[in-house]
C-alpha cells in the first residue's frame, strides 16, 4: 500500500477517536449504562494510542523503511478495528457474539508490538 494512503488510514483514524470519544463524552453520557461508557472510552484509548504509533511507524518508514514495519502497521490496524470495532459495537447493544471478537483485536495488537521489537532487532532494509 502506498504511503499516501497508510497516511490517510492513519488520519481517518485520528479524526474518528476524536469524534469517537466527543460522543462518548457528550452524546452518549446519558444513553450508555457506566459499564457500556467505560467499554467506549477504552475503545477510543485503544485506538488512540495506536493511531499515534502507526504515526510513528510511518516517520520511521520514510527514514529508515524495513523489513516487518508494514506487517506492524497491519497488525495494529486489524486490531484496531476488531478491538475498539466490537467494543463500540457492544456498547451499543450489538449482539453478544461480539464479545470474542474483542480479545482477538488484543491479540492482534499485541502481535504487532511483538513484531515492532523483532523488526527493531534485526533492521533488515526493505527492498527497494
Amino acid at each position: 500500500m502506498p504511503s499516501r494512503l497508510l497516511w490517510l488510514a492513519v488520519a481517518l483514524s485520528g479524526l474518528g477517536v476524536v469524534i469517537l470519544g466527543a460522543w462518548g463524552a457528550h452524546g452518549l453520557a446519558d444513553r450508555l449504562d457506566a459499564q457500556a461508557l467505560n467499554a467506549w472510552h477504552t475503545g477510543v484509548r485503544y485506538q488512540a494510542w495506536h493511531t499515534l504509533a502507526f504515526m510513528m511507524i510511518l516517520i520511521w518508514r520514510e527514514v529508515v523503511p524495513l523489513v516487518g514495519q508494514r506487517f506492524v502497521l497491519g497488525l495494529w490496524g486489524i486490531g484496531v478495528v476488531l478491538f475498539s470495532g466490537s467494543l463500540y459495537l457492544l456498547a451499543l447493544g450489538g449482539p453478544a457474539l461480539l464479545g470474542p471478537i474483542t480479545p482477538l483485536g488484543g491479540l492482534a495488537m499485541m502481535a504487532g508490538w511483538a513484531m515492532l521489537g523483532v523488526t527493531a532487532l534485526r533492521r533488515r532494509p526493505e527492498p527497494s
